[in-house]
């Protein structure tokens, strides 16, 4: 039997909502086989204070190669890589392997306000990864981080922005505005020829962690099947959106997208 094949070079998120346990959740649901390998451990908490855990270059550069070695790859997402080292590593590695479907969710700050890319850190991502990615889902704030432009306040700046995007080189790009308020949840995937504005509810809830994280994820997922840029994004939109209209609230803080609801869930 064959399936898709998926990796998630990310961080492993302890509480579950977000990162490579988000990513693996994701692809469980699409059908596709999911590996990971883990840039760094993220599990911050009131007790031990220290948060964040980066795994050595070895171990990263081991996990991608027995991934690659031992299943192969249809598609693979970039998440959260936080040093310049392992963006310099993960993108050798990407351009070695040859793959085409790489989507690279550019992860710069978590839904807790932890920085999970260093600052000296945007300039390796600019220059030596989206430059191979067939598509990158920044959210408007990341976005901003990229090009260094304001933060855009409506759809119209939003593809003002998706343009600049679209000269790091990346082959597509998916400007997330789920942040945008007073507006619905809109959007913008963006070819270097042709804008679509993808629009759906916005979910009034607090309870979006991990929602960036299962949107490229799913992306990733789609593209692994054979799926267009714009029918992967699409596919994933509806998924995500989904995911956070039934998100699961523990009642301690933001609480998780609920990768489960597609399939669970029946309106």
């Amino acid at each position: 039997m064959s399936v898709p094949k998926v990796l998630s070079i990310a961080g492993s998120a302890a509480q579950g909502s977000a990162g490579i346990q988000a990513d693996l959740k994701t692809f469980e649901e699409f059908d596709v086989y999911g590996m990971s390998a883990v840039t760094a451990i993220v599990a911050n908490n009131s007790t031990t204070k220290q948060g964040i855990f980066t795994q050595p270059l070895e171990a990263v550069e081991a996990q991608i190669h027995a991934s690659l070695e031992h299943v192969g790859v249809d598609a693979l997402k970039t998440g959260m890589l936080f040093t310049e080292d392992i963006i310099d590593l993960t993108a050798r590695l990407i351009k070695e392997a040859n793959v085409s479907n790489v989507v690279v969710d550019p992860v710069m700050i978590g839904k807790m306000g932890s920085q999970l890319l260093k600052d000296e850190a945007i300039a390796a991502l600019v220059e030596k990864l989206i430059p191979q990615a067939a598509i990158i889902t920044p959210n408007l704030q990341e976005g901003a981080r990229l090009v260094n432009s304001p933060v855009p306040e409506n759809p119209d700046d939003m593809k003002m922005m998706a343009r600049d995007l679209y000269q790091l080189g990346a082959s597509y790009v998916l400007l997330k505005g789920g942040a945008l308020e007073g507006h619905p949840a809109v959007d913008i995937l963006y070819d270097g020829t042709s804008i679509t504005e993808l629009e759906s509810e916005r979910v009034q809830t607090i309870h979006t962690s991990g929602a960036g994280c299962t949107y490229s994820a799913a992306i990733a997922a789609e593209l692994a099947k054979g799926s267009s840029v714009e029918d992967a994004v699409r596919r994933a939109k509806s998924f995500v959106t989904t995911a956070i209209r039934y998100a699961l609230s523990f009642d301690r803080g933001i609480g998780s997208t609920f990768h489960a609801a597609h399939r669970l869930k029946k309106d």
